[in-house]
């Protein structure tokens, strides 16, 4: 059945008749405020659902003292997705010294407190007393870090698969898409024959299921049972690297024991292909909030003029989620889907004139391609120790891509707010030159995170003297195109390995440089990564000790290092960092990417809605 695509996807009973809907096929609730627009990933399910032919509605951050919000469009025909929104709720809710956050960049307002804590698994068990025995599908950043027994750092302890404190039917992990739509398909094809659906296989989904589900004669990676995890916290290590090249093999089964049953997590769905991103950017997104809320939503204010260019990041940080969430094999938008985009924002109401970002997770990496076997690579990053050699981007053909932005009809100002992985960049002298020259808007965007070299490398990024080749870069080109520009350095405070001497070091560089950074990130360990595994077990990914900071004195006091002496104004140099002050008075910002997608790197930052880059 063919469905025309609303103005916005219904919310409420009214809105679905409006639309000639008696019951909707598929509810979505999303602990982020609706705004249809691609960088929300309730609205691009929803808009993609539509598009085939489903009736899909959406419940945006509903009360959790009671299932009315829930029930309000009636029970969905086929099944209902959750999703914690685009931030885990703790890391949402919660600092690195786990103070409560005052805002909340995906809500009316900008308020914190419209999501609950541990989201999914309230929206999860509202789904259920709404409409018991509805099939209930868990998606979205949260679920899918949690996939798998893993640290939370809110609770001090090691928490079993949230599929079973959900107590939900499948778990979608990584971007949602393909997989979701296989389920509507599985489900439309089973109610047609009147069999009773089979969803396992699905690739980028799990479930509680039998070893024997996995398919005899394929690749099957065994992760340490959730009891076996209790009993030695060691091993930890050992499930989260099993997990990370679970991802990248994209071949492979996993299996995971807890409790008596059997965790089982399909291969990754392929990554999409050109042809696939496009489609989905091309869907008719209002690119506004719904007309329903009377205050501005920050996340929307900051997503509204940027350009999406691709998803998947080589990079493979310790510490950053995207990696495992979409991936590290890079999936890019054409160049013609990208220019349709950039024509429809010239034809919106308020238009300026000015794209505030054009990119992704690191804007050098579009068009990114690997060229080995994904079954026989081994490496944990495509470009640490040193960018691999199977990992191919022509950057010269981003920053063409950014002129021809450029010189769209009705465009006056191309900015790349997203940053760029500095180590890629200098392997691209001549794009390097360009895009520091004509498209830098007075600051960049690096992630360095530290100086030290054990602490680089147990973060997977590449040493001070590649940093500081780049600083030099930027500093000649600036000065050539007579502008005064500067770096803006993600740092990160407390990071496992790091110890006080480090962040001295650090901070003497800082100083000689005359930097004075304003924001500085403590680390958070967020649930899956490998630098939240080192945090726990107190090891590197080798099993050797390392230090670890993890009473919050030692934090504050590594933190504190790299805070700005009371009093001392920040000196401007060339090349020097001087990021605007935070709204939260400095507080610590989380670190890595725990977003799904796109996420404000704080609430807010700069007009680019990605994550730390590279």
């Amino acid at each position: 059945m063919k469905l025309k695509q609303p103005a916005f996807l219904p919310t409420n009973r009214q809105e679905m008749r409006a639309l000639g809907w008696e019951a909707l096929d598929i509810l979505l609730v999303t602990g982020d405020a609706y705004v249809d627009h691609p960088s929300f990933g309730a609205a691009l399910l929803g808009r993609l659902l539509v598009a085939r032919g489903l009736r899909t509605g959406i419940v945006a951050q509903p009360r959790w003292t009671t299932p009315e919000d829930v029930s309000r469009m009636g029970r969905p025909r086929l099944f209902a997705g959750v999703t914690a929104g685009a931030l885990d709720s703790m890391l949402a809710h919660y600092t690195a010294f786990r103070k409560k956050r005052h805002d909340d960049a995906y809500t009316p307002g900008g308020r914190a407190g419209a999501r609950p804590n541990r989201a999914v698994i309230v929206y999860s068990n509202l789904v259920r007393q709404a409409f018991p025995g509805l099939l209930v599908v868990l998606g979205g950043i949260e679920a899918s870090l949690r996939r798998i027994t893993h640290y939370d750092f809110w609770s001090d302890s090691l928490r079993r698969s949230i599929l079973l404190d959900a107590k939900a039917d499948l778990l979608v992990w990584g971007m949602g898409e393909i997989p979701l739509v296989s389920v509507a398909r599985a489900l439309l094809q089973a109610e047609s024959t009147g069999l009773t659906p089979d969803l396992t296989g699905i690739p980028g989904t799990a479930w509680m299921g039998r070893p024997e589900q996995v398919p005899e004669g394929r690749a099957l990676i065994e992760l340490p049972s959730h009891e076996s995890l209790l009993e030695n916290p060691r091993l930890l290590m050992q499930a989260t690297l099993a997990s990370e090249h679970h991802v990248q093999r994209g071949d492979a089964w996993a299996v995971q024991a807890v409790g008596g049953r059997t965790l089982v997590l399909a291969p990754p769905p392929p990554p999409p292909n050109s042809r696939q991103l496009d489609e989905v950017f091309a869907l008719p997104f209002s690119r506004r909030a719904h007309p329903g809320y009377t205050e501005a939503i920050p996340a929307e204010e900051m997503m509204r003029w940027s350009i999406n260019t691709h998803r998947g990041c080589g990079g493979g940080c310790s510490f950053c989620s995207l990696a495992l969430h979409q991936g590290r094999r890079v999936a890019s938008r054409s160049r013609i889907s990208i220019l349709r985009e950039v024509q429809s924002l010239t034809r919106m109401t308020g238009w300026t004139g000015s794209i505030s970002d054009v990119g992704g997770p690191s804007a050098n990496m579009w068009g990114a391609r690997c060229t080995l076997d994904p079954a026989r690579c081994t490496r944990t990053s495509c470009l640490f120790p040193a960018v691999c050699p199977g990992f191919q981007v022509d950057q010269s053909a981003g920053l063409e891509l950014l002129r021809e932005v450029a010189r769209q009809d009705g465009v006056r100002h191309v900015r790349v707010a997203s940053g760029l992985r500095h180590d890629l960049a200098l392997q691209a002298p001549r794009a390097l030159k360009a895009l520091i020259m004509e498209f830098t808007g007075g600051q960049l965007k690096v992630a360095p995170e530290h100086i030290s070299e054990n602490v680089l490398r147990g973060m997977r990024k590449p040493s001070l003297e590649v940093f500081e080749r780049f600083l030099e870069e930027f500093r000649r080109h600036s000065e050539a195109a007579g502008k005064e520009q500067y770096v803006i350095p993600y740092l990160i405070s407390a990071f496992p390995g790091c110890t006080e001497q480090d962040m001295r070091e650090l901070a003497d560089w800082l100083r000689a440089r005359g930097w004075t950074p304003r924001q500085v990130q403590c680390f958070i360990p967020t649930p899956g990564t490998v630098a939240t595994a080192m945090y726990f077990t107190g090891l590197d990914p080798e099993g050797n000790p390392i230090h670890v900071a993890r009473s919050d004195a030692e934090r504050l006091r590594q933190h504190g290092l790299l805070s700005p002496e009371r009093g001392r104004k920040p000196v401007r140099c060339e090349g020097s960092a001087r990021p605007p002050r935070s709204r939260r008075g400095g507080e610590a910002k989380p670190s890595g990417a725990l977003a799904e997608g796109r996420k404000p790197d704080r609430a807010p930052r700069t007009g680019r809605p990605g994550r730390r880059p590279g």
